[in-house]
């Protein structure tokens, strides 16, 4: 069931970020996308109901076992440190542009 949440959610939202309501990583992530006013649907895994499945799917699927997990157009980007790289690059609002999210 999990994997085919997580499926569906990366690919009906421009950018997912599967999160944790108490993560610093996370709200810098939330901040950054906020600042480009992008559209993107976070799901805090502390909060919904199969968190902990979700979170082991998505380690699964991507070998990262922390979070932030953030995906754009359907892509998976990595963590917080891998986001902040994209925007220092100059590359994050082209992604953000090129899946919709702006």
């Amino acid at each position: 069931m999990s994997k085919e949440f997580v499926e569906n959610e990366i690919k009906v939202n421009p950018v997912v970020v599967f999160s944790k309501s108490y993560c610093p990583f996370c709200t810098k992530t939330k901040s950054l996308l906020a600042k480009h006013s992008a559209k993107h649907k976070v799901i805090e895994l502390d909060l919904v109901q199969d968190g902990e499945a979700i979170q082991a799917t998505l380690h699964e699927m991507t070998g990262q076992n922390t979070v932030p997990n953030i995906f754009i157009g359907g892509q998976f980007v990595g963590g917080n440190s891998d986001l902040q790289k994209l925007e220092k690059e100059g590359v994050l609002v082209e992604k953000l542009k090129a899946c919709g999210a702006i």
